[in-house]
C-alpha cells in the first residue's frame, strides 16, 4: 500500500500560535530550496547587535504574512467579495514569495550584491523561474504580485500601506526585538478589511486601530529600523563588502564562499537580470539562492586577516561588535566638522587620505509614517461612501504622521573622541 504524504502541516508560530498550510502546491513551495534559503536571512539584518532578541528570519515572517492572507482572504469572503479557488491560491504564493528575494541580512545589503537592483525585483525573477519549474502554476501569482491583475485589491494586500508584509513584520519585529510600541493589532484590522470597486478599503469603525498602526510603525522605525546602533552596525557591514568587492575588482587573491565569491568577481549589472547578456538570469538565480547571511559571516571571519589594512579594521570591527560612533540631528552636518575628524582619522589611524571615507561619513535617514501615493488608505463610512483616512482621522491634523521626518548622521570612529 503506497501512503501519500501529508502535506497539510500545522507550524506553531510564536507570534500567532498554530499556522496551516492552506494547500498541497503552498506545501511544495515552502519545502522548495530557494525558500528554505529564507531560514539563514535574518529579518532585522543586524539589529540584534542592538536588540539580542532580535535573530528571527525572512522564513518566520513569510509564513506569517501568509497566515495573514489566508485570514484576509477569509474575511473578504465572508463579507461578500467573490474570489475564485484561484485567486486564493495565487494571493498566498505571491506573499508567500514576496521576499524571497532578499539578500544576506535584508535590508541591510539592498542594492550592495547587485548595484541598482531591489530584492522586489529578484523576487519577481526568482517567481519567473519557478513557473518554469513548476509547469506555469505560478503565472496568476506573478500578475498579482506585479499589480497587473485586474483586481487591484489583490496587489494592495501585498504591497500597500496596510498590506499582510507591513502587518507581519510590525507585530513580528515588535515581538523579538521586545519593543511594545510596535505591536499592532492585525486581528482586528483584517477583520475590518473590505473591497469597494476592486480597491481594498476599512470600515469605518476601524479607524482607531488604523491610527494605532501608523503610529506603531512610525515609532518602531525609530527606535528599531533607525536606531544609532543599527544604522552604525549595518553601515560597516556595508563598507565591510563595499572593500572587498574593491580588492576583488583589482584582481586580487580574496576569500569568500563560492556563492559570494560570483558576485565580488564579477561586474554585475542591473540589465542582466532581465535579458541575456553576459550573465543570464537563470545564472544569476542559481548563484543567488545560495547566498545568505552565513557567506559573509564566514568570508568576513577571514578578511579580519586580510594584508589590505582596511579589509582587515572593518572586518575585526565588524566580528567584535566594536561599531563607529553615531550623532544624529536635524540639520546636515557641516562639511568643516565632517573634514576635520576625516583629517583627524587619518592621522590617528594611520591610513591613506582616500581610504577616510570608510570611518568617517555623513548621510540622511527618514520615516514617513503614512504615504498618500502609496496608495492611500481609504475609510469605507457607514453612508457607502469613501474618504481618504486623512480627511477623517483627527490625527492628521497634527501632520506628524503625513509628513516626512528627515534626520541627519554622522559616522566615525569612537577612538577619535579622545
Amino acid at each position: 500500500m503506497v501512503y501519500k504524504t501529508n502535506k497539510r502541516k500545522i507550524i506553531n508560530d510564536p507570534v500567532y500560535g498554530f499556522i496551516n498550510i492552506p494547500g498541497d502546491f503552498i506545501f511544495d513551495l515552502i519545502e522548495h530550496p530557494w525558500f528554505q534559503r529564507l531560514r539563514n536571512i535574518k529579518q532585522l539584518g543586524l539589529t540584534s547587535f542592538v536588540y539580542p532578541g532580535a535573530t528571527h528570519s525572512r522564513f518566520q515572517h513569510c509564513l506569517g504574512a501568509l497566515h495573514l492572507m489566508e485570514m484576509a482572504i477569509h474575511t473578504l469572503r465572508i463579507k461578500g467579495t467573490d474570489i475564485s479557488p484561484e485567486e486564493e491560491e495565487a494571493a498566498l504564493i505571491a506573499i508567500l514569495l514576496h521576499d524571497s528575494g532578499h539578500g544576506p541580512f535584508s535590508h541591510a545589503l539592498e542594492n550592495s550584491i547587485i548595484a541598482g537592483i531591489s530584492h522586489e525585483d529578484i523576487s519577481l525573477l526568482l517567481m519567473q523561474k519557478l513557473n518554469d519549474s513548476f509547469s506555469g502554476k505560478l503565472g496568476l501569482a506573478i500578475e498579482i504580485f506585479k499589480g497587473t491583475w485586474p483586481r487591484k485589491f489583490f496587489h494592495d494586500l501585498i504591497s500597500g500601506q496596510m498590506d499582510m508584509d507591513r502587518l507581519d513584520y510590525l507585530r513580528r519585529d515588535s515581538f523579538f526585538t521586545g519593543v511594545i510600541e510596535g505591536s499592532v493589532g492585525s486581528d482586528r484590522i483584517i477583520r475590518m478589511l473590505n473591497v469597494v470597486n476592486d480597491s481594498l478599503v476599512i470600515d469605518e469603525k476601524g479607524i482607531y486601530s488604523i491610527e494605532k498602526f501608523l503610529v506603531a510603525r512610525r515609532l518602531l522605525y525609530w527606535q528599531v529600523y533607525m536606531h544609532k546602533a543599527v544604522i552604525a552596525s549595518e553601515t560597516l557591514l556595508v563598507n565591510v563588502l563595499k572593500r572587498a568587492k574593491e580588492i576583488a575588482m583589482e584582481g586580487s587573491d580574496l576569500y569568500a564562499t563560492p556563492a559570494l565569491r560570483f558576485f565580488l568577481y564579477n561586474r554585475l549589472r542591473p540589465d542582466d537580470l532581465f535579458k541575456e547578456g553576459e550573465f543570464t538570469p537563470s545564472v544569476l538565480a542559481a548563484n543567488f539562492t545560495r547566498l545568505d547571511d552565513s557567506d559573509i559571516l564566514v568570508s568576513a571571519k577571514y578578511w579580519a586577516d586580510h594584508p589590505d589594512r582596511i579589509l582587515s579594521d572593518l572586518s575585526s570591527r565588524l566580528m567584535r561588535r566594536e561599531l563607529l560612533a553615531v550623532e544624529l540631528q536635524n540639520e546636515p552636518f557641516s562639511k568643516e566638522r565632517v573634514n576635520m575628524l576625516s583629517e583627524k582619522a587619518t592621522d590617528m589611524l594611520n591610513i591613506d587620505p582616500a581610504m577616510e571615507g570608510y570611518y568617517v561619513f555623513t548621510n540622511s535617514i527618514s520615516n514617513l509614517a503614512y504615504n498618500p501615493g502609496f496608495p492611500e488608505v481609504r475609510i469605507l463610512l457607514k453612508s457607502g461612501k469613501t474618504a481618504d483616512i486623512s480627511e477623517v482621522s483627527d490625527m492628521f491634523d497634527h501632520r506628524f504622521l503625513s509628513e516626512r521626518i528627515t534626520k541627519y548622521f554622522l559616522c566615525y570612529p569612537k577612538e577619535l573622541r579622545q
